[in-house]
């Protein structure tokens, strides 16, 4: 049987037999439902799961990963899991990390525009989280396109940034003196401190698949734009950094229990908002193989 999504003036388009698709409001984004993730999912559908995610960069899942072994049958339909170098997995699956902000806690995991572990050699391709247990109110996940972001700079900016590279770091984030070293924040089953990580990568990517570029600096990973003075780097820096994340790029993801998103780390950035003092929020991620930017 052959399933519709509706396209921006409601007209429904026919594009996927085995799932549905609703676009979400804001700039980009996508829920999709009508498959089963209780076992290994086949590869007729993986192939329209990956068609709508190239389509869409961020797909909500609203009940359909209920326990670990969904959250893993779901994560394999796009790629080879990741090894997080930083984090202790959860015992019998080393492909799961999970953190979580306490009732006590002031500091939430993820509560700055970043993009997954940019300073990696080879950054995540993508990273699926589930929400275990989510506060009652708050706690929402904004994204940003980069792709957007990188087309409505002007043509001499852009010539400009192709061809630079950034440094980029764990230490603002994990290090000593980084921001979870600091915090009373529960966030994961374990942080290593002293495995710091460092890598060089162009300020503009290109997708691998769509040929796209994009802006790959962001907030949390990038320190210096190599070749440059430091006033250079950091004027530049800054001005991409808020540029990114101008409100016309973003869409906004409102988190309840068992929810699962997949998001594209090459050309999103994503904000958890630490909006929910006094209550609990528990999650669960496996982030997706990916490669060396260029």
């Amino acid at each position: 049987m052959l399933v519709c999504t509706a396209d921006p003036k409601g007209v429904c388009v026919v594009e996927f037999q085995h799932i549905v698709v609703a676009p979400m409001h804001g700039a980009f984004g996508a829920e999709v439902s009508g498959f089963d993730a209780g076992a290994p999912i086949e590869a007729a559908v993986a192939a329209e799961l990956n068609r709508a995610f190239g389509d869409h960069k961020l797909l909500v899942f609203r009940d359909a990963v209920t326990s670990i072994e969904r959250h893993k049958h779901l994560a394999r339909a796009f790629g080879e899991a990741q090894i997080h170098p930083l984090f202790d997995a959860l015992p019998g699956h080393p492909e799961v990390i999970q953190f979580m902000k306490d009732v006590d806690d002031t500091v939430n995991f993820g509560g700055a525009w970043h993009a997954d572990m940019t300073c990696l050699d080879e950054p995540p391709a993508a990273s699926v989280l589930r929400i275990l247990e989510a506060p009652p109110v708050g706690g929402d996940t904004m994204f940003s396109d980069m792709c957007a972001a990188y087309d409505a700079l002007s043509a001499p900016m852009k010539a400009m940034l192709d061809g630079l590279e950034a440094i980029h770091t764990s230490a603002k984030v994990y290090g000593p003196a980084g921001k979870y070293a600091q915090s009373n924040a529960k966030n994961a089953s374990a942080v290593r401190m002293d495995g710091m990580v460092s890598n060089n990568h162009p300020v503009i990517r290109t997708h691998p698949r769509t040929g796209r570029k994009s802006i790959f600096v962001n907030r949390a990973n990038s320190i210096f734009i190599r070749g440059l003075s430091l006033e250079e780097s950091s004027l530049i820096l800054e001005f991409l950094y808020q540029h990114a994340v101008r409100g016309e790029f973003t869409t906004r993801l409102r988190w309840k229990n068992d929810t699962t998103a997949i998001w594209d780390n090459r050309c999103l950035q994503h904000y958890a908002l630490n909006d929910y003092h006094g209550y609990r929020r528990v999650a669960q991620r496996i982030n997706i193989q990916g490669d060396r930017p260029a």
